[in-house]
């Protein structure tokens, strides 16, 4: 692909600086010319959110649900989907201070602190729950870790990595890492497998990873860049990861919205200039 593995900065930036940079590679040798997307996002300038929705996880209503509102809005750089119905997930789900499901030890497990970082690990290894947590969503078992693809991956499974339609191999699939240096990485793209997933994640640096939502319309990352650094942004301001991805920037606005997911926003902006705190 033309520009294939060159980054480019996307989203709002936070006091200048821009704060996630996206590429764009071919994928495996299985349908030759099919678009991923990779999306690189700085931690230290970016506040994550778990947003709860009626059908995931279910169970509420919630502190953080579908639209995205205006308050919300003016710092919003991405959004992203999260992972399985909860049936299929085999993990938990804490958020708003209660466990909405058992967690599981050994999951693979999204974790936000109340400082708004996120990170990705093991439950019980890497992350635990704490004070500090502010919300944990599970899925399945690391997909990546120590750096390296698990062992035992099998590009042809529909079952252990997830129920895909028509029981495909090849079908659209995302995960979340994180690096070395504490960035966390999202990939997505169609006509992936699962190795082919685990491998662009390494390839992205991660560290460890974890496989999240599968099939066509569940997959989504967008961006948002209004027209000033502390516009409100909106789905018109709003690109996909990938433009055949199913959906629109639109969907985290809409009330009917009922899948959980992610946001990361521009840390707490004073004056126009971003802080940490």
């Amino acid at each position: 692909m033309p520009g294939a593995g060159t980054w480019r900065p996307y989203g709002r930036t936070v006091d200048g600086v821009s704060a996630v940079y996206e590429t764009h590679l071919a994928s495996g040798t299985a349908f030759p010319g099919a678009e991923v997307g990779i999306a690189w996002m700085d931690t230290r300038l970016l506040r994550a959110a778990l947003y709860s929705g009626s059908t995931i996880p279910g169970g509420g209503p919630y502190a953080n649900h579908a639209p995205i509102d205006a308050s919300a809005a003016r710092t919003l750089v991405a959004a992203f989907n999260a992972g399985f119905l909860m049936g299929n997930t085999n993990g938990g789900y804490y958020t708003d201070g209660r466990v909405v499901a058992p967690l599981r030890l050994g999951a693979a497990s999204a974790v936000i602190y109340k400082s708004g970082l996120i990170t990705v690990g093991m439950w019980g290894r890497d992350v635990r729950m704490t004070r500090a947590v502010a919300a944990v969503r599970q899925n399945l078992n690391l997909l990546v870790d120590h750096g390296r693809p698990v062992p035992g991956l099998n590009p042809n499974d529909t079952v252990v990595w997830g129920y895909t339609l028509g029981n495909q191999v090849h079908v659209w699939r995302s995960g979340l890492g994180v690096t070395a240096d504490g960035a966390v990485v999202y990939v997505a793209g169609a006509d992936l497998d699962i190795t082919e997933l685990a491998k662009l994640l390494v390839r992205a640096g991660s560290v460890r990873a974890m496989e999240l939502d599968i099939n066509t319309d569940a997959v989504n990352l967008a961006t948002y860049r209004p027209a000033s650094p502390t516009g409100i942004a909106s789905p018109s301001d709003g690109t996909d990861l990938v433009a055949s991805m199913f959906g629109s920037p639109a969907r985290y606005f809409y009330p009917w919205w009922s899948r959980d997911f992610f946001t990361m926003s521009a840390r707490t902006l004073r004056g126009g200039a971003a802080t940490t705190g």
